[in-house]
């Protein structure tokens, strides 16, 4: 053998190595992926059989504690107890037993003597020393109700037994009240159904199945103990969450089996489901195999395209001139793209300064828009200073100069508040360009009111602001923010126009994040999805309130803090804004 023969037979090998491995690996993919709805329906199965179980054991639980408040089984309790109150507490549990298929019933008195039964027979089976000495009785005896199971019958019918105490007038318990649960009879309503299913007690071993042949087995781990046999070793697997058993469990059992397994603390019992495999295997079985055949055929492909290489060489050849021409002229169109890439970005630069350009337009149009109300703002202020100046006067010529010294105060205080506003108009006037900063909310919010006061008022807008007792701080631009206010107290202004109720409410709350909420009453946004593009706007045609650009520019300004600004429709109406913004670091904050 050649050495390029070993080396393909070597490549070959290793090929079909690694698709036997995927294919292990697709089939217990497929495998596991087929037990999954499995699984799905059998839980819902074992799970209406663990509420149906649980429902029909309740009534009989209902029985007990019901029953045993019964006045005639109340007068057993006194001492001595005639034959006569005997027989007729008997006939009373005999009904009561016919009627709801009860084994029995009977009651004791707290000693453990039995003073009535609906069928005293078997009264003796199911109130004996074992249970006189048990959990169950001892349970009732402290007045609480008792629940287990019950011993076997000579004809080995099972029970399940309640216990429920009797209270005398005096207090304390005069006596017990007991059930005995005809098993068998429970049974028989579902029994043959699938899936498979049993309950076995504490001990392991099945006292409850829809499966007659496994009743009295136990269960053990990795061991099955029939009831006249010794122990039967079984397989069992795990299939990722899954576990697969294959125990010879009779004809009518699934074997293998998708085990689930549920407890039922109501009847102090755990239940099992046996779900049949269903084809499981076999259809991981085929999906496998189509994979093998694909990886197969593709590696034939493969071995057929390595043969084809020689011939390929001389092509290869002259694919290389060919590319080498084609590369001269991908280098002449890779010179025309870094042109266009330098155009591009002239173009995002210029588009940077036009949005820049447009924040300080939507500034100036909305102080347009305000002039009208802040030359209100300053005009009356300077016509209560020329009142004040000219009393002043008077009063100074008449000689009452302390009359005349607070007019002036007045005068002052009016020129402070004329100065605030201008100093707040030229800081919102000019171009802010600096980057985020620590900032006072409070202030900011105070701010954009101060410069909306005068629409707020004009519009009879009933302002709900609580200012905070200590600075709230964010990292954001003072000038920015504040433009993002005006412009959401604007639009809530023109929101509630020629509404009934005109209410605006500004929240400011410091944690987990710095969060401003500006609420109205107004119509509402007929579409919240697009309230932050460009040229959209809720505003009526021809109303000549703006371009339905500024709530696009403050989201603009609010992602450049690194915040974020949500909207949306209040469900007793109108709308709600909420602005983010970033917490200032502890150094930020120190400083």
């Amino acid at each position: 053998m050649t050495r390029d023969l070993r080396r393909r037979a070597a490549i070959i090998a290793i090929y079909l190595a690694v698709t036997l491995a995927l294919v292990w690996g697709v089939h217990a993919a497929s495998y596991r992926q087929a037990l999954s709805p499995l699984r799905e329906r059998g839980e819902a199965d074992l799970a209406l059989t663990v509420d149906r179980l649980t429902s029909q054991m309740q009534r009989y639980q209902d029985l007990a504690v019901l029953m045993a408040a019964h006045p005639a089984l109340r007068n057993l309790a006194r001492q001595p107890a005639s034959t006569e109150l005997r027989e007729a507490a008997s006939d009373l549990l005999l009904n009561a037993a016919d009627r709801t298929t009860a084994l029995n019933i009977a009651y004791l008195s707290p000693t453990g003597e039995l003073l009535a039964a609906a069928r005293p027979e078997t009264a003796r089976t199911v109130a004996s020393p074992a249970f006189r000495n048990g959990a169950e009785f001892r349970r009732a005896l402290t007045g609480a109700l008792g629940w287990g199971i019950g011993p076997s019958g000579t004809d080995g019918t099972r029970s399940y037994l309640f216990a429920a105490p009797s209270y005398a007038p005096e207090g304390g318990v005069s006596g017990v009240l007991l059930v005995a649960v005809d098993v068998d009879l429970l049974e028989q309503a579902w029994r043959g159904d699938n899936p498979a299913v049993w309950f076995t007690d504490p001990r392991g071993r099945i006292f409850i199945s829809n499966r007659s042949e496994l009743l009295n087995w136990t269960i053990g781990d990795g061991v099955l103990t029939p009831p006249d046999g010794g122990p039967l070793p079984f397989e069992r697997r795990l299939i990722g969450d899954n576990e697969v058993w294959r125990a010879p469990l009779g004809n009518y059992v699934p074997d293998p089996a998708l085990v689930l397994m549920r407890d039922a603390p109501q009847v102090g019992m755990r239940a099992t489901a046996l779900v049949a495999e269903g084809g499981a295997a076999r259809i991981a079985m085929l999906q496998a195999a189509v994979a093998g055949l694909v990886l197969l055929a593709f590696g034939a492909l493969l071995f057929w395209a390595t043969e084809r290489r020689r011939v390929l060489a001389v092509a290869n050849a002259l694919l290389e001139n060919r590319v080498a021409e084609r590369t001269a002229e991908l280098s002449g169109a890779n010179n025309m793209l870094r042109r266009e890439v330098a155009e591009r970005q002239e173009a995002e630069a210029a588009l940077k300064r036009a949005q820049a350009e447009l924040v300080q337009a939507g500034k100036l149009s909305a102080l347009g828009q305000m002039s009208a109300g802040l030359s209100h703002e300053l005009n009356q202020p300077l016509m209560a200073i020329r009142q004040f100046a000219e009393n002043g006067t008077l009063l100074v010529e008449r000689g009452k100069v302390d009359q005349a010294a607070g007019n002036l105060t007045r005068i002052s205080e009016l020129a402070g508040r004329m100065g605030r506003i201008i100093r707040n108009l030229r800081a919102f006037a000019r171009q802010e360009s600096e980057p985020a900063r620590p900032v006072d909310l409070g202030q900011i919010v105070a701010t954009a009111l101060e410069m909306t006061e005068a629409r707020l008022a004009k519009d009879g807008i009933t302002l709900d602001w609580q200012p905070p007792q200590a600075p709230v701080q964010a990292m954001a631009g003072e000038v920015r923010l504040a433009q993002v206010m005006v412009n959401l107290i604007t639009n809530a202004a023109d929101a509630m126009a020629d509404g009934p109720r005109r209410d605006l409410t500004i929240t400011l709350t410091p944690s987990p994040r710095p969060t401003i909420r500006v609420s109205d009453t107004g119509t509402g946004i007929a579409q919240p999805e697009r309230i932050f593009d460009p040229f959209y706007s809720t505003k009526e045609v021809g109303a000549a309130k703006g371009m339905g650009l500024g709530l696009s520019i403050s989201y603009g300004m609010i992602q450049s803090f690194g915040g974020e600004i949500r909207g949306r429709n209040r469900k007793g109406g109108g709308a709600e804004f909420v602005i983010e913004l970033p917490a200032v670091r502890d150094e930020l904050a120190a400083e």
